[in-house]
């Protein structure tokens, strides 16, 4: 039997393993949720010794473990790094679901879960096709190093010191992360292009109490108003960024670059649909894309202050917070940007206001793979192959901060291959993954790997 036929055979259960690993809520950003993103490593560390993986660890950090798994079949053969993650993100609104997240649910022909596109999917479908290369041929073709984690949706800040402790073991001659997508789905891409990431909450306050807004409010400042004031300071009206110095930095587009994202066709009211909003917006200049992919942004997550309960309550509030992050891009760095970002903030306080600066956790350096690097080829031919035709190269406006780490630390460079489709609402309620793409995405991992086994 050859690894085709064992897929074939083994779909059904492939596929019940997956309904069963997003019934575990491994939401990494909440205390509360420890003990089930811990049972949902272990469950990937056991399913991995399932698939033959002969060596494997779950590695503690300060707050989730990462598995780490070795294989070595042949000290000639290349050595494969793969990468990916267990955790979820939250699934609040939870009211916004139309059937439980963490139940999953096909609807329609699509499989609702948080997880199911990123990136649980993506993840058990590479381990089956080890399991399915291991089972029919004794062996894999080419040697393995695995890093799971656990803390991927909270900016990945304990990976970068395992991988540091443990360099000498990672070494490597090209790392795979599944954490990826498609352009549709029979459009077969390759992402070479992820943003980097930077954050902080900022927190007003004028007073140390909320006062009466009748006695005090025509005579004393409100937190909440000059939280909001310094929010439209960051943005100019068409969608440009308005801190000082913040595009100083970004890499300009080359036309080589330019011509590349101009040749993949865009539905903009396609997007706009499936974003479900009631226009598009941004950066002048810049095509859809373009502003997606390759422009830098400045984004407010989250803004609150003051009574937020049902009714009136005629207080004028002491204290207001936000959050922003930051979406960068070739040539930025995270502490550059935070820099810039403090000295805005601190220019437009107003003097009787103290505003407090908190950078959040989980920074992260933009990363950006040529399009001619020779580690593609290998992945480009095994999505040809699957799919009949040659895939697209395309960037994404998503963060994936280990990807610039192994190249600091391990000098490798990463092949980014998933399978989520546009749309399918990843951070968002009700978040799907298409089941019938399942086995095109177990074919293609195994297809890469045996590909570079003989490279």
């Amino acid at each position: 039997m050859n690894w085709q036929s064992y897929l074939e055979q083994n779909q059904e259960r492939f596929d019940e393993e997956l309904l069963d690993f997003l019934r575990i809520p491994s939401v990494s950003t909440a205390p509360e949720r420890a003990e089930d993103v811990r049972k949902a490593a272990e469950w990937v560390r056991r399913r991995l010794r399932a698939a033959g993986v002969p060596f494997l660890e779950l590695i503690d950090t300060p707050r989730h473990p990462v598995v780490f798994g070795r294989w070595v079949t042949d000290e000639r053969k290349p050595t494969l790094l793969l990468y990916g993650h267990y955790d979820v993100q939250p699934v609040e609104p939870l009211d916004l679901w139309e059937s439980p997240p963490f139940e999953p649910t096909l609807r329609d022909g699509l499989l609702y879960a948080r997880g199911s596109s990123d990136m649980k999917a993506n993840m058990l479908t590479l381990i089956q096709a080890i399991e399915a290369i291991a089972k029919t041929s004794g062996q894999l073709p080419v040697n393995l190093l695995i890093l799971f984690e656990g803390e991927e949706e909270i900016g990945s800040p304990n990976l970068p010191a395992v991988v540091r402790q443990r360099r000498d073991q990672l070494k490597a001659d090209v790392a795979l992360s599944a954490d990826g997508g498609m352009q549709g789905r029979e459009t077969p891409s390759l992402c070479v292009g992820l943003k980097g990431l930077t954050g902080c909450q900022i927190d007003v306050r004028t007073g140390t109490t909320d006062l009466h807004s009748g006695s005090y409010g025509a005579a004393v400042p409100n937190a909440v108003q000059v939280l909001i004031q310094l929010a439209a300071t960051f943005h100019k009206p068409d969608g440009t960024v308005a801190v000082e110095g913040f595009y100083d930095d970004v890499r300009p587009l080359t036309d080589k670059e330019k011509g590349s994202i101009a040749a993949i066709p865009v539905d903009e009211g396609g997007y706009q649909h499936e974003a479900g909003v009631l226009g598009l917006w941004g950066e002048p200049g810049y095509s859809l894309l373009e502003r997606r992919w390759t422009r830098p942004t400045v984004d407010f997550n989250g803004i609150w202050g003051g009574y937020q309960g049902q009714g009136a309550k005629t207080v004028t509030p002491c204290q207001a917070h936000g959050k922003i992050t930051c979406r960068l891009v070739p040539g930025q760095t995270p502490e550059r940007v935070m820099e810039l970002l403090k000295r805005h903030i601190e220019r437009h306080t107003p003097p009787f206001a103290e505003v407090t600066v908190d950078p959040l956790k989980g920074s992260a350096n933009p990363y950006l793979l040529d399009t001619d690097a020779p580690v593609l080829a290998v992945a480009a031919a095994a999505l040809a192959e699957v799919f009949g035709h040659e895939p697209r190269f395309v960037r994404s406006g998503g963060t994936v901060p280990i990807t610039e780490v192994f190249r600091q630390e391990l000098g490798i460079d990463t092949v980014t291959l998933g399978f989520s489709l546009p749309g399918s609402r990843n951070h968002a309620p009700n978040e799907w993954f298409d089941p019938s793409f399942l086995p095109d995405a177990r074919s293609v991992f195994a297809t890469y790997l045996t590909k570079l086994g003989s490279s």
